[in-house]
C-alpha cells in the first residue's frame, strides 16, 4: 500500500499536518473500522502501520493472529522508532 494514497483516501490530503483535529480523528476512526474488516493481510498491515505512525494502532496481539505478522509489525515499530518518528 502506498502511504500517500492511504492518507489521501482517509484524510483527503497527503499533508495531514494541515488537518483540523476533528478531520484527523474522523479519518483515524474510518481507518480503524476498515482495519477490522479487511481480510487481505498486506492491506491490513498497511493500515496498521499508518495507524501506528499516527499513534492509534491496536495492540499487536489484537491486530495480528499470526506470529510472523506480529514479528513484522515489531520490526516495523523498531525501524520507525530508530528513525525518530
Amino acid at each position: 500500500m502506498d502511504f500517500d494514497h492511504l492518507l489521501t483516501s482517509y484524510f483527503g490530503t497527503a499533508d495531514i499536518d494541515q488537518l483540523a483535529a476533528s478531520a484527523l480523528e474522523a479519518g483515524i476512526e474510518r481507518m480503524r473500522v476498515d482495519f477490522a474488516l479487511e481480510q487481505d493481510s498486506g492491506k491490513r498491515f498497511g493500515l496498521w502501520a499508518l495507524l501506528y505512525m499516527l499513534g492509534n494502532a491496536p495492540d499487536l496481539d489484537v491486530a495480528f493472529k499470526d506470529a510472523d505478522e506480529r514479528d513484522a509489525a515489531r520490526n516495523f515499530m523498531d525501524m520507525i522508532d530508530e528513525a525518530g518518528g
